[in-house]
C-alpha cells in the first residue's frame, strides 16, 4: 500500500504521520495520479495547527500541490488519460484531497498538463504561487508598465513569483523583508528596491522609491499593525490585497488614510479565481505561456524525501528558505 500524509489531531509539524493506506479508484470526476513531487505552502502549516481558512476532518489528509503521472481516470473524465504527466491547482477541500504522499486523488477540474520544460519539482512549485500573484496583480489590479508594486515577504514563494510576474508587465517591484539577510538575493531574483522593515523607515523608504509618488497596489500576505505605515505608503487610489494573515496581531482598517487617498483593502485568495472557470481558463494559458518561454521560473528553497514531511514543515516555520520546499517521493 502507498504511504500517505495524514494528521488526526491539530498541532506542530510532528503530528503528521506517515501511514500506507489502501487507495479506491477515482470518482467519476476525478484524477488518481502517481506523486512525484510535492510543494509545499504555509498554508497547510495553518491547516494542520488549526488556524486556517478550513478545519481539518480527522483523519485528515494535507497538501495543495503536486506533479506526477496519472495512473487511472473517472469515468467522466475525457482530458487526461493513464501516463500524463500533470501537475495539480490548489484546490478547497485539503482534508479529502489532500496531496501529500506517493499517490492522490483530486477532482479532474484542478489537474493541469504543465509545459514540456518543467521538472516534476519545478512543476510542483508552480500553481499556488503564480496563479495567487496573477489573480490579484494581473486579474484585478490590472497592473501597467511603470506602476510601483509593493510585496512584502517577497523571499516567500508567492512573493517571489509576484516579482517576477511585475517585472513581466514592466512594473516595478518594491520587495519588502524583515531584515537585511536576503536583500542580495532579492534583488538577484529580480527586486527594483528592497526594504528592510524592521531596520529601515516602511512608508519613508517607499516615498523615497516611488519619489513621492506612492504605490499602486501593496500585495501582502502579513498583515498586523505594518498594515498602517503600508497604507502611509501607497498611492492615491491605490489597491491594497490581504492574501494572508500570518501576523498575530490584529490587523487594522487605515480609516483615515483610506479616506483621504481613496484607497481600497481587500481580501483575496487563489480560490476566488479559480471558482470562476473564465478567469480561471485564462490565468492557467498566461501561466503555461511564460513558464514554456521561461519568462518565469520557480525557485526551489530545498527539498526533502517523504519520510522527513516533518523536518520540511519545520523548516518551512523558521521562514529561513527562499522560494518554495519541496518534497520528493
Amino acid at each position: 500500500m502507498p504511504q500517505i500524509v495524514r494528521f488526526h489531531e491539530t498541532g506542530g509539524p510532528e503530528v503528521l504521520k506517515i501511514e500506507n493506506i489502501e487507495i479506491t479508484p477515482p470518482g467519476p470526476d476525478e484524477v488518481l495520479f502517481d506523486v512525484k513531487a510535492i510543494g509545499l505552502n504555509r498554508a497547510e502549516c495553518m491547516f494542520r495547527s488549526g488556524h486556517y481558512l478550513s478545519t481539518p476532518q480527522f483523519p485528515s489528509r494535507i497538501g495543495y500541490e503536486a506533479s506526477g503521472i496519472v495512473r487511472a481516470v473517472g469515468s467522466s473524465v475525457k482530458e487526461f488519460v493513464p501516463g500524463d504527466v500533470v501537475s495539480v491547482v490548489p484546490h478547497s477541500d485539503l482534508s479529502k484531497y489532500g496531496v501529500y504522499g506517493q499517490i492522490a486523488t483530486v477532482p479532474a477540474y484542478f489537474v493541469v498538463k504543465h509545459p514540456s520544460n518543467l521538472s516534476f519539482n519545478e512543476a510542483a512549485a508552480t500553481w499556488m504561487q503564480y496563479l495567487t500573484a496573477y489573480g490579484a496583480l494581473i486579474d484585478i489590479a490590472q497592473i501597467q508598465k511603470g506602476d510601483f508594486v509593493v510585496i512584502p515577504a517577497a523571499s516567500s514563494s508567492v512573493g517571489l513569483a509576484a516579482i517576477q510576474l511585475v517585472n513581466l508587465i514592466g512594473a516595478i517591484p518594491i520587495a519588502t523583508t524583515r531584515t537585511n539577510t536576503k536583500r542580495k538575493a532579492l534583488m538577484d531574483a529580480g527586486a527594483a528596491f528592497v526594504i528592510a522593515t524592521q531596520e529601515e523607515d516602511l512608508p519613508a523608504k517607499i516615498n523615497e522609491f516611488t519619489k513621492g509618488k506612492g504605490a499602486r497596489v501593496v500585495f501582502d500576505p502579513v498583515g498586523g499593525k505594518t498594515v498602517s505605515n503600508l497604507a502611509k505608503g501607497m498611492a492615491h487610489g491605490g489597491i491594497l490585497f490581504q492574501y494572508g494573515g500570518l501576523s498575530a496581531e490584529p490587523t487594522p482598517f487605515p480609516t483615515m488614510l483610506a479616506l483621504s487617498k481613496g484607497l481600497t483593502m481587500r481580501g483575496y485568495t487563489l480560490f476566488e479565481l479559480v471558482s470562476d472557470s473564465n478567469r480561471f481558463e485564462n490565468a492557467k494559458k498566461f501561466v503555461y505561456e511564460a513558464l514554456s518561454t521561461g519568462k518565469i521560473k520557480p525557485i526551489i528553497a530545498k527539498t526533502f524525501p517523504l519520510n522527513e514531511i516533518v523536518a520540511a514543515h519545520r523548516y518551512m516555520e523558521s521562514n529561513e528558505q527562499f522560494g518554495k520546499i519541496i518534497v520528493t517521493t
